[in-house]
């Protein structure tokens, strides 16, 4: 399956994306699963209604708004109710261990989902403690995959 999407770079240092540039400074296309793959998990979705969300988000026990949901506001308008980004930043102040581990894996899979529908076959997602508060993850489409870490308190 072709992918045709403006091109996304990460830089690791900063650990953001911007649009890539071709030679001629036009906005270059990648043909690859990487820009879609690093949108989807990425962007963050919305939190489900019944999602904890992570201490401090909502001030003196308030109800959470909808900004403390985050969240693009278009996926209310998908006829197909597809949600865009992944649940992952849930776990911005999450512990290290075997639960964050799975629900790492779990929002993984759930921002992929699309792969399945796209090209008919799963995603290779997994996840591993690098560290004792260090997780190595991996989401390959292909050829294609991102290899990150992300640290827990």
């Amino acid at each position: 399956m072709s992918f045709f999407d403006l091109a996304l770079v990460y830089d690791p240092a900063r650990r953001s994306c911007d649009l890539d540039l071709s030679d001629d400074c036009d906005l270059a296309v990648d043909e690859t699963a990487l820009t879609p793959m690093i949108l989807s998990i990425g962007l963050d979705r919305r939190a489900a209604t019944d999602d904890p969300l992570p201490a401090g988000r909502s001030e003196w026990l308030a109800s959470a708004g909808i900004s403390e949901r985050r969240g693009w506001a278009g996926d209310a308008l998908d006829p197909a109710g597809e949600r865009v980004g992944s649940r992952l930043w849930l776990l911005d102040r999450a512990k290290a261990t075997e639960t964050t581990r799975l629900l790492f894996l779990f929002w993984l899979d759930e921002a992929m989902a699309w792969v399945k529908r796209e090209t008919g076959r799963a995603p290779d997602i997994a996840a591993t403690w690098l560290r004792r508060d260090t997780l190595a993850w991996r989401v390959a489409i292909g050829d294609d995959a991102v290899e990150l870490t992300r640290s827990f308190g």
